[in-house]
């Protein structure tokens, strides 16, 4: 009987902490993009990724472009903000099949 009581109490615990959970998302369109400077590129099979705005502790900032390593037969697609009813949503940027 013990043993199940601690187990309630646990479980009740770990539910409220979880209902605190606050995931909130900007509901202000993010800033034009910043103009950067690409450096030198590494090697023939790079890709430049073009910095964007994040969404970091309630506030925009800015992420730094940067090279990676092409993908063969694949491209990048650059990842977006989308309007969705009152909010902004990140499209996360992918490689997709040529």
């Amino acid at each position: 009987m013990k043993r199940i009581s601690w187990f309630l109490l646990v479980s009740l615990v770990f539910v409220v902490l979880c209902g605190c959970i606050v995931v909130r998302r900007p509901s202000i369109a993010p800033p034009p993009l910043r103009t950067e400077v690409v450096i030198a590129k590494p090697g023939p099979d790079y890709v430049w990724i073009s910095g964007y705005w994040g969404w970091k502790g309630g506030k925009y900032a800015w992420m730094t472009g940067h090279w990676v390593k092409a993908r063969p037969g694949r491209v990048w697609i650059a990842g977006r903000w989308d309007k969705r009813g009152q909010h902004w949503v990140w499209i996360k940027g992918r490689w997709r099949r040529r």
